[in-house]
C-alpha cells in the first residue's frame, strides 16, 4: 500500500498514544468522485439499508484534492490553513456532506498537530452533521472516545462509547476493554468488571490470549472487591503468560493473605533464587517464612549472605534472629557468634540472658555464669526469672553451691507464677542437699571440687 493510499484510506490507520487511536482519517477524493450502490454484505452497524452514498460535487473535490499532498508531505499547517479557506467560502464545499468532508480533513490534521482539543471539535461537528453518513458519525464517536479518554475527560468519553455501542451490531473486545478503563476512571468500578469479565471471556472463549493489561485491571477490580481467590486465579495466568518477578511476588503476598504459607514460600523462593530479592525487608521476610516452616537452617543461610552481600544491616535485630535461626537449627557455635556479635550492639541484657542459655548447653559454665551476670546488671531481660535459674545451674556445675542458692532464690523472688516459682524451689532443696553433702566430705578429708567460678 502507497503513502498516499494509507494516509487517504477510510477508517484505515492506528496511531501509538497511551492507548490504541482509531483515527477517522479523511478519505480519498480521487478514487471517489462517482460513488456506487453499496454492496450487500453482513451488516456492521444496526439498522443499515442499502442506499446510495452521498458525493462530492466536483469544485468541492478539486478543492480537496489539493489538500491531500500537503498531507501526504506532512505539511500540517499549511493544510489546515487551505481547510479553513476552503470553509470560509460558502461556494467551495456547500452541500451537508461536503461540509463533513472539510470537518473530517480538519480533524485528522489537528490530531497530526496533537492538537486534540482541536481534533475533538473538528469530530464533534462531523457527528452532529447533517449530511454525516451513520457509518462515519457511528466510527467517529469511537474516534471521539479515544480523543477524550487520551485528554481525561472520561464522563465525555463513556457518553462517545456507549452511543457507539448502542449503535453498532459489533462490540470487540477492545471496545469494551476501553470503556471499562474509563468507568474505573470514573469510578463506575462494577460496570468496569462486567466489561473487563466480557472482554476476556470473549477472547478466551476463542482461544486467544487476552492481553497483559486487560488481566492487570481485572486484577485490580477484583482486589479493590477483597475478592482474593480471584486475584490469585489472575495471577497464576499472569506469571505463566506474561512472566514477570512483580507477578510472582503479588502472589506470594496473595497467598499469605489466604494464609497458603507453603505456597507463598514456593513463588517467594522462586523470586529470590533469581536474584530479584534486593531489599532488607524482602530478605528478611524470607528468612522469616523458613523459620515458620521449621526451616530454619535455610534462615539462617538466607540472613548470613544477605549481609555478606551488603542488603541486610548487621543490626542487633537481624543478628539476633540469624542467632535464632542457628539456634533453632542446633549449630550452637554458629548462635554463640551471631548473639554476640547482636549483645555488643543492644541496649537491654536480653541477648546476653539468650547468650547465657546457649553457653550452659554448650557445657561452657564460666561464660554461662559471666553472660546470666551481665544480663541481669544491664536489665530489660523479657524473663528474668529464667536467667537466673540459668546463672544458679552454671554455678552448680561449678561446684559453687551458696552463689547457686542465692541465685535461685532471686528467680523465686522475680518469678509471676506458680509455675514459674516451682523451678527455682526444687534447685534450692537440690543446692541446699548437695552443698550440705560435699561440704560433710570435706570434713573427713575427701577431696572434692570446690567452687571455680
Amino acid at each position: 500500500m502507497s503513502r498516499s493510499t494509507k494516509i487517504l484510506a477510510v477508517f484505515g490507520a492506528a496511531f501509538v498514544l497511551p492507548l490504541m487511536m482509531a483515527v477517522v482519517e479523511p478519505q480519498s477524493l480521487l478514487s471517489t468522485s462517482v460513488f456506487a450502490e453499496e454492496e450487500k454484505k453482513e451488516p456492521k452497524y444496526k439498522d443499515v439499508k442499502t442506499r446510495k452514498r452521498q458525493s462530492v460535487g466536483s469544485r468541492c473535490a478539486k478543492a480537496l484534492e489539493k489538500v491531500q499532498p500537503k498531507l501526504e508531505e506532512e505539511e500540517w499547517a499549511v493544510a489546515l490553513e487551505m481547510l479553513n479557506d476552503i470553509e470560509a467560502n460558502a461556494k467551495t464545499c456547500k452541500t451537508d456532506y461536503e461540509q463533513t468532508q472539510v470537518w473530517k480533513f480538519a480533524a485528522y490534521v489537528h490530531y497530526s498537530l496533537e492538537d486534540y482539543n482541536g481534533a475533538i471539535r473538528s469530530y464533534k461537528r462531523v457527528v452532529d452533521g447533517i449530511g454525516t453518513p451513520p457509518e462515519l458519525k457511528l466510527d467517529t464517536r469511537y474516534t471521539l472516545a479515544q480523543l477524550y479518554t487520551v485528554q481525561e475527560d472520561y464522563r465525555n468519553a463513556a457518553l462517545q462509547l456507549e452511543a457507539w455501542m448502542d449503535e453498532s451490531a459489533i462490540i470487540g473486545a477492545d471496545a469494551r476493554m476501553l470503556l471499562a478503563q474509563i468507568y474505573y476512571q470514573l469510578e463506575r468500578k462494577k460496570e468496569s468488571l462486567q466489561m473487563v469479565d466480557a472482554a476476556i471471556s470473549d477472547v478466551e472463549s476463542k482461544g486467544i490470549l487476552p492481553k497483559e493489561g486487560w488481566w492487570g485491571l481485572q486484577r485490580v477490580l477484583y482486589y479493590e472487591k477483597n475478592n482474593y481467590p480471584k486475584v490469585i486465579s489472575i495471577l497464576e495466568k499472569l506469571v505463566k503468560h506474561y512472566p514477570k518477578w512483580t507477578y510472582w511476588r503479588q502472589l506470594g503476598g496473595m497467598y499469605g493473605q489466604r494464609e497458603r504459607e507453603m505456597d507463598r514460600l514456593v513463588a517467594t523462593e522462586v523470586v529470590y533464587l533469581n536474584g530479584e530479592l534486593s531489599k532488607e525487608t524482602q530478605v528478611m521476610s524470607m528468612a522469616y517464612m523458613y523459620l515458620g516452616a521449621e526451616v530454619p537452617y535455610r534462615a539462617a543461610t538466607i540472613i548470613e549472605k544477605g549481609m555478606i552481600d551488603g542488603i541486610i544491616k548487621s543490626s542487633a535485630k537481624n543478628l539476633e534472629v540469624l542467632g535464632t535461626a542457628w539456634y533453632q537449627s542446633k549449630d550452637l557455635n554458629n548462635a554463640v557468634k551471631a548473639l554476640e556479635s547482636a549483645s555488643k550492639k543492644s541496649d537491654t541484657g536480653n541477648l546476653q540472658a539468650r547468650l547465657a542459655g546457649i553457653y550452659l548447653d554448650l557445657g561452657r559454665d564460666s561464660e554461662a555464669y559471666r553472660a546470666a551476670s551481665r544480663a541481669a546488671k544491664k536489665g530489660g531481660v523479657k524473663r528474668p526469672e529464667a536467667n537466673y535459674l540459668v546463672m544458679g545451674n552454671a554455678l552448680i556445675n561449678l561446684h559453687c553451691y551458696k552463689d547457686g542458692v542465692a541465685a535461685f532464690k532471686k528467680s523465686l523472688k522475680v518469678a509471676k507464677t506458680e509455675k514459674s516459682k516451682r523451678y527455682p524451689k526444687q534447685w534450692i532443696r537440690y543446692a541446699d542437699t548437695e552443698g550440705a553433702r560435699l561440704q560433710k566430705l570435706r570434713d573427713v578429708g575427701a577431696t572434692v571440687p570446690s567452687c571455680s567460678k
